[in-house]
């Protein structure tokens, strides 16, 4: 049986140009991240060949952990090499990357307005944290939620939804990955989040050992990070469950 394209729409013809330069970014730049074939641009949707499987689990963090390291150190030889976190990258096709630190310094500062920092105090701090995580090399971010990664019945991963990349530090989005499957899926086996980081890093420095490696503690920070930038959707979207204790401890409300 033939099955049927999965259309997606957007507001703006802008939004829909950019999701567009996005995924082609990615089939040319981050090769190891394969993608559904885009048959279809119209100019305010996209029609993409729709793929069967079940979303990403805690099983698979491994595996996504180097598939993830495998494509951010391909983009990093490929076309990341010069990139600076602080800034707008743009590319020689018009794609431009937002940079990292100035939209997480205004969504940081409005989580404070929205309640989820106790006071400027958490925030100041939070700030350090990010400030601190723009040292070493760029990577992208694709916000890696397991929804975005389809587990096939031949046990391939496709990867979807696209539109939005940004600069980020090296470890960035493994960090995200394993966010969302912590408030999806609660606590993650023993070791669960030291055997992926390996796995990513030992993926990342296959492509150049300048790329050095993300420690734990780095790791640590990017998920309080992601604790409090994701904090507005906690109950919603399939987040079920709330942030470990460690995290909370933090200064995260």
């Amino acid at each position: 049986m033939t099955r049927l394209p999965f259309t997606k729409h957007y507001k703006t013809p802008e939004r829909t140009a950019a999701a567009v330069r996005h995924y082609r970014w990615i089939a040319q730049h981050a090769k190891p991240l394969r993608q559904p074939d885009l048959s279809v641009i119209g100019p305010l949707s996209l029609t993409f060949e729709r793929v069967e499987g079940r979303p990403a689990g805690p099983e698979d963090l491994p595996r996504l952990a180097a598939l993830l390291g495998d494509a951010h150190g391909t983009a990093w030889v490929s076309d990341l090499a010069l990139a600076a976190l602080r800034a707008p990258h743009r590319f020689q096709d018009g794609t431009v990357f937002e940079d990292y630190l100035r939209p997480r310094q205004v969504a940081l500062r409005r989580r404070l307005e929205q309640g989820h920092l106790p006071n400027k105090v958490g925030l100041r701090a939070m700030l350090e944290v990010l400030e601190k995580s723009t040292e070493g090399p760029s990577s992208f971010y694709k916000d890696s939620n397991p929804r975005n990664f389809i587990v096939t019945e031949a046990d391939d991963i496709i990867t979807v939804d696209t539109d939005d990349l940004t600069l980020a530090p090296m470890g960035y989005d493994l960090a995200k990955l394993i966010a969302a499957l912590l408030l999806t899926h609660g606590v993650l086996p023993r070791n669960a989040i030291d055997t992926a980081l390996a796995a990513y890093n030992e993926a990342v420095q296959s492509h150049d050992a300048r790329l050095g490696t993300t420690d734990r503690e780095r790791l640590d920070d990017f998920l309080v990070l992601h604790a409090v930038l994701t904090a507005p959707y906690i109950g919603r979207n399939g987040y079920r469950y709330s942030w470990p204790t460690h995290l909370r401890s933090r200064g995260i409300s």
